[in-house]
């Protein structure tokens, strides 16, 4: 049922609500962009019209709504989403944020536009989290920061919310022990042949554990003495995905020490296929693709139990290497460089007190006492 005015016309739908159109000055049929419950807000909108179609200025309806959709400040939902797309991120990183942003914080904020975000809601939220996750929470704490600093830079917000004090940061971690030689013996012993290499360059090399499962062949020059990293292997939703190293400085050579080069050259006539581009730590199932996080891990667990060292992560065997580097007299900078990392902060968290070093570091004092020359 259709009925006319003086100006435009209201229809009303089988669903019962009203529609409205009117012929603009384009001479152009146009129709509003929603429909109306009542006749009355129908008839309001076309008064609307009438008054907005005598302007030199006037717009259509549709386009109206679009600019306006355009213009319109974003749900935190539609901001966290396009934010995280536009990041050149690693793989294993990206489905992180995309883990906390869908667990902890698109059910606090999706819904939400930006500016209508307060210091009280991001309180709140942060108050109801739960205490026995501290880590995650930071995490997701840190991660809302970051996106709500950027929607600052975007004069979404005049300020950022997220002010609760120390809040992205995470609590104390356990204090690692680098394994000790006699340990390491140990691990290398009791992993599976194929795999005492994997706990050599980690520990002696200072490697990440993904860069050794992506090593090849031609990765190790065993006539200069050097490993070569320049790729990684993360493992995302059961698959590997294999791209560059942590951060830029983790593209490297690292000189490996001349006593292990020996068990290396071995691994090599045993384990590896002979082309170039043979992995070096492949799956046991075809010796052809990556192997495995899973059989990695579960080989580990042994090892660290017959070393009674429980407590030790593959990943620690990072820190054992740059203990022993820095025994050696290395420097920060020559630590930075052979660890790949890109601040000497981070090779400073790397190095701990060696056991009974201390004991020799006071020999050696009462020896420089003992100097006439003092």
């Amino acid at each position: 049922m259709a009925t006319r005015r003086g100006f435009g016309a209201l229809r009303r739908l089988p669903s019962k609500r009203w529609q409205a159109s009117y012929t603009g000055p384009d001479l152009q049929r146009h129709t509003a962009p929603h429909t109306f419950s009542s006749k009355g807000d129908a008839e309001a909108w076309l008064g609307q019209e009438w008054a907005l179609a005598n302007r030199d200025d006037w717009v259509a309806p549709m386009r109206r709504a679009e600019i306006a959709k355009r213009l319109a400040p974003p749900t935190f939902d539609e901001y966290a989403r396009q934010w995280l797309a536009d990041r050149s991120l690693k793989p294993r990183t990206r489905e992180g944020y995309q883990h906390l942003l869908r667990r902890y914080l698109e059910p606090a904020f999706g819904e939400l536009l930006v500016p209508d975000l307060t210091p009280a809601l991001v309180r709140r939220w942060w108050a109801g989290l739960s205490p026995k996750h501290p880590t995650v929470n930071a995490r997701a704490y840190a991660l809302l920061r970051a996106i709500l600093s950027t929607a600052v830079t975007d004069e979404l917000l005049a300020s950022n919310p997220c002010r609760v004090r120390s809040a992205s940061n995470p609590p104390t971690k356990k204090e690692i022990h680098p394994a000790t030689l006699p340990e390491l013996d140990v691990l290398v012993k009791k992993m599976p042949d194929q795999l005492g290499a994997v706990v050599l360059l980690c520990a002696w090399c200072a490697l990440r554990v993904g860069e050794v499962l992506e090593l090849r062949r031609r990765d190790l020059d065993l006539n200069r003495g050097v490993v070569k990293v320049t790729r990684a292997v993360t493992w995302v939703k059961g698959q590997p995905i294999v791209g560059t190293p942590k951060s830029a400085a983790g593209t490297r050579e690292v000189s490996v020490p001349p006593h292990i080069v020996p068990a290396l050259e071995q691994h090599l006539e045993k384990h590896v296929r002979s082309e170039a581009n043979a992995l070096l730590f492949p799956s046991m199932r075809d010796n052809q693709r990556h192997l495995q996080p899973t059989v990695l891990h579960t080989a580990w667990r042994k090892a660290r139990a017959a070393a009674g060292r429980e407590d030790l992560r593959i990943h620690d065997l990072r820190h054992t290497g740059a203990t022993m580097a820095a025994m050696t007299g290395a420097t920060l900078a020559e630590l930075q460089a052979r660890l790949g990392h890109s601040t000497v902060a981070a090779a400073l968290r790397y190095q701990h007190a060696a056991q009974g070093r201390d004991a020799e570091i006071a020999a050696k004092l009462s020896d420089l006492a003992r100097q006439p020359e003092l």
